[in-house]
């Protein structure tokens, strides 16, 4: 048997979903010919062949010759409907901190397969994370009767807050995948669109409440800033006295370009340079002696 053969023995005794060729025989192309390898949601039917980018085609089917039935083969049952893909990720912030409890908790779940990494939920992107993602998108894409399930030790494990906890809700509902809690309080599996449709609503409102707390916490920081006398915003480039010298300086007939040059900024990054243009036009406008 070539090294091709085994898979393609295995991808065989399903019916593809694509093409419609029957068990034991390649799939087909459009043209009616022996295609050269096997569309992606026959093979995604075996289990052990998940993993592979794609299952050639051997040399003894004849691919890019005219297609014809192969020897008849009894069909399996799609192994959709005999089992689940369970879709394990791990996660811990540190190099401190271990991650053989979950990964040894994902392994006895049946969970495959499982990507892991050590990352703190502040970065942004978690390349295992997209990974393990991507890989239930597949999956659900190739076999859209296939249960996927993306299993994780706790909800912590998935993101920090309540907003990132509700992007990563919505994109399971929307490809209809289930999450599995291992531990903690919500421990079960969730469906999106059927009884696990509260925890994505519980998501969802912590999202919302946790926005508004952002809001009024801000809020009132602002107030108390205030109170103490600090102003938000940009520094000011004129003080009273940079003011009342530029108002002088006018009255007494001095051009605003020889104003500017007289002028220096006392406070702010710009500390130490001249005002523009602008900001003194801008000053005298409101005096009422911005005239040329």
């Amino acid at each position: 048997m070539t090294e091709l053969a085994a898979p393609a023995a295995a991808v065989e005794q399903f019916d593809c979903p694509m093409c419609e060729a029957s068990a034991g025989s390649a799939c087909r192309t459009r043209g009616g010919k022996v295609a050269p390898k096997y569309h992606t949601p026959r093979f995604m039917l075996v289990p052990q062949l998940r993993v592979e980018l794609e299952v050639r085609t051997p040399a003894e089917r004849g691919p890019g010759r005219l297609w014809q039935m192969g020897p008849a083969a009894d069909a399996l049952v799609p192994a959709a409907a005999a089992r689940l893909t369970r879709i394990g990720y791990a996660r811990c912030s540190t190099g401190q901190q271990e991650l053989d409890s979950q990964l040894d908790a994902l392994r006895e779940a049946d969970c495959a397969p499982i990507f892991s990494e050590k990352i703190s939920t502040r970065i942004k992107v978690r390349p295992e994370f997209a990974r393990a993602m991507e890989y239930a998108y597949t999956i659900k894409t190739a076999v859209p009767h296939q249960r996927v399930i993306f299993t994780v030790h706790e909800m912590k494990r998935l993101g920090r807050g309540a907003a990132e906890l509700l992007a990563i809700a919505e994109d399971l509902r929307h490809h209809d995948i289930e999450l599995e809690l291992l531990t903690g309080p919500l421990q079960g599996i969730y469906n999106p669109s059927g009884h696990g449709a509260a925890l994505f609503a519980f998501f969802a409102g912590m999202a919302e409440s946790e926005r508004e707390y952002v809001r009024e916490k801000s809020l009132e920081g602002q107030a108390s800033a205030r109170e103490r006398g600090r102003h938000g915003g940009r520094p000011k480039v004129f003080d009273d006295d940079m003011i009342a010298y530029a108002r002088s300086l006018r009255e007494r007939g001095v051009a605003v370009p020889d104003i500017a040059r007289k002028l220096v900024i006392p406070t702010g990054k710009n500390k130490g340079r001249n005002p523009s243009l602008a900001s003194v036009y801008r000053v005298l406008a409101a005096e009422g002696q911005a005239e040329p």
